[in-house]
């Protein structure tokens, strides 16, 4: 039987959501209203609508058009952006008198493995849209009717020969100068809760397969294991310690145990850890992902090429970003604790801003896997 995982610790999940809104409040700063002026360099993002008013959260729908006001050619990575109307992520702050409105969607994990269909290549002046629809991907009905304001996350990747990381093969570089509108739209009446809807109708069980039920159950004690493996590093090594300020920066050593901790401790016995992509999240190059408003994890079938925390001591390299126990841990920061998705990659999990740090998934399966290798290999 798979091991199931806790309830969400809502008091860092509320401190993580809170920081994240505020950087992205921070970003939106720069916004001003359609038509949007053209920069010398960097994008632009437009979000328009068909209405201001609507009477149901089933007709919002959101159009964002990506402008490059540079002057060379962009390939943009579309994951985890307004450019992804496929997967249900985080893309947008949805909000109400000044307060973040639940995201109840997907957060998914990538891999380097990813081909062309991942990016959207911009020309020069030209722009590229995608239309988002709302409904199933965030919690109005906890807030009611009322005005709401929509503002895009700045989280834009370009991928060339050259880039401040390099992630497979490829050289990445984070978008820095972006600017976006805001929208502010009307809802007079229904906002009853939605949810995703699964691609087949059937009960939820954790993996029909005995060998990947195994190996999902593998990956989750190993998860916990590299959990406290870090908690223990922290402790004895403390903030001055360079692997800690590389991944954390400045941020107490307090809150990333926390975080750690809720992993280590995890015991729900109604999280389910499944290896049917039932809500067809498995597009290439996703390894697995968390629904939030449940906190049950899916796995993708490249899951299952993932290695064990041993294989660190011959050969596999923290930066592959492919231990099995790297990547549960890094599903179940989402589901107790609200962890985001702000960037991939150890190199770029280093690069973000010390507020960002904190709560970036990924950051804690880079830093526990280095761990894991620095005192046991």
């Amino acid at each position: 039987m798979v091991p199931n995982p806790v309830n969400l610790f809502l008091s860092n999940a509320m401190v993580c959501s809170a920081l994240l809104y505020s950087f992205v409040l921070s970003v939106a700063s720069l916004a001003f209203g359609s038509p949007l002026e053209k920069r010398a360099e960097g994008l632009t993002v437009e979000l328009s609508t068909s209405a201001s008013s609507i009477s149901s959260i089933e007709d919002l729908k959101v159009i964002a058009t990506v402008t490059n006001t540079g002057t060379e050619p962009v390939r943009l990575l579309k994951y985890g952006t307004v450019l992804d109307d496929k997967l249900p992520t985080k893309s947008f702050v949805v909000s109400k008198d000044g307060q973040a409105v639940p995201f109840t969607g997907v957060k998914a994990f990538y891999s380097s493995d990813v081909d062309d269909s991942a990016f959207a290549k911009v020309e020069p002046g030209q722009s590229v849209s995608a239309t988002h629809n709302f409904a199933a991907l965030y919690d109005f009905a906890s807030v009611g009717t009322g005005s709401f304001t929509i503002t895009s996350l700045a989280n834009f990747v370009k991928v060339g020969d050259t880039g401040r990381y390099f992630e497979g093969g490829r050289g990445y570089s984070r978008v820095a100068d972006v600017t976006s509108n805001t929208l502010t739209i009307e809802i007079t009446a229904d906002v009853a809760k939605r949810e995703l809807q699964p691609l087949e109708k059937r009960a939820r069980i954790s993996c029909s397969n005995t060998s990947r039920a195994s190996f999902i159950s593998s990956s989750y004690t190993e998860a916990k294991a590299l959990a406290s493996g870090g908690v223990s590093y922290i402790n004895s090594r403390g903030a001055s310690d360079s692997l800690y300020n590389a991944y954390w920066g400045a941020n107490p050593t307090s809150r990333v145990i926390s975080v750690l901790n809720a992993v280590a401790n995890e015991s729900s016995d109604s999280r389910i850890l499944n290896c049917n992509d039932v809500y067809g999240a498995c597009t290439r190059g996703v390894v697995a992902y968390t629904v939030i408003i449940t906190s049950n994890i899916y796995y993708c079938d490249v899951f299952f090429s993932l290695v064990p925390s041993t294989s660190l001591c011959s050969g596999m390299t923290v930066a592959s970003r492919n231990v099995r126990g790297g990547t549960t841990l890094h599903e179940i920061t989402h589901a107790v604790s609200g962890t985001e998705d702000l960037t991939y990659g150890c190199a770029a999990d280093q690069a973000l801003l010390d507020p960002l740090k904190i709560i970036n998934a990924d950051s804690y399966n880079c830093f526990t896997t280095q761990v894991y290798q620095n005192t046991h290999c």
